[in-house]
């Protein structure tokens, strides 16, 4: 096997994002020396875009739905495929990630007119949507809550913000949280924010391996 390649790399001060081909020809993201995600087993990700939108129906038009965490895009990619989408907010915290796809070191899904990027941190930007009525948020900024690509993002896991994600949804919208590992904390938040809320596990194959990813959702109460 070959070494890869480093096609990039931001510093902030919350230490360095790495863009990377492997030697399998794979596209990978690596923060602080930890995976977060490649081009090459991308179900989850799309299947967190899948879930979000489930509770709506074949009619509905014009959702608005709010991504943190724009990785490799997948999950933005799946919800440009559903016509029902009208507009997708990303937060993201890496300005120099979202650079790097503007620039077409990866693939881009910023040029649907759809797609609105916030450099910043999600909590702070879901606040700032307090009352304002989406219809979904999706949140993949880390490998789960216990594995945190930076430490403060623990809070997005807490009760605090999930009820700051309610706060932000419309009756009936949905919050839907990606996860690497099943956690019992995390479901017991949920449930306890959410009149509703499910686990789904997501079996992939990733690099040769069968491993299972989780879906947390909680719907927001109509």
């Amino acid at each position: 096997m070959g070494q890869a390649e480093t096609l990039a790399v931001g510093t902030s001060e919350r230490g360095e994002v790495h863009l990377r081909r492997r030697a399998d020809g794979a596209l990978e993201l690596r923060v602080n020396g930890v995976f977060v995600m490649d081009d090459q087993e991308t179900r989850s990700e799309e299947l967190l875009a899948t879930a979000a939108l489930e509770v709506y129906d074949a009619t509905s038009a014009g959702l608005t739905v709010l991504v943190g965490g724009l990785g490799l895009g997948y999950t933005v990619r799946a919800l440009l495929h559903d016509p029902r989408v009208g507009t997708i907010l990303v937060a993201e915290i890496e300005a120099d990630l979202v650079e790097w796809m503007r620039s077409g070191l990866i693939p881009s899904v910023l040029d649907d007119p759809r797609v609105i990027v916030e450099v910043g941190d999600v909590r702070e930007i879901v606040a700032a949507r307090a009352g304002r009525g989406l219809d979904g948020i999706l949140l993949d900024v880390d490998n789960g809550p216990d594995f945190l690509v930076y430490d403060g993002n623990s809070a997005i896991y807490q009760p605090g913000f999930l009820r700051t994600c309610e706060a932000a949804l419309r009756p009936g919208g949905v919050l839907t949280v990606w996860s690497s590992s099943a956690s019992d904390h995390l479901a017991q938040a949920m449930a306890a924010t959410y009149d509703e809320s499910t686990v789904r596990p997501v079996p992939v194959e990733l690099q040769g391996r069968d491993e299972t990813y989780y879906v947390y959702q909680g719907q927001a109460s109509s």
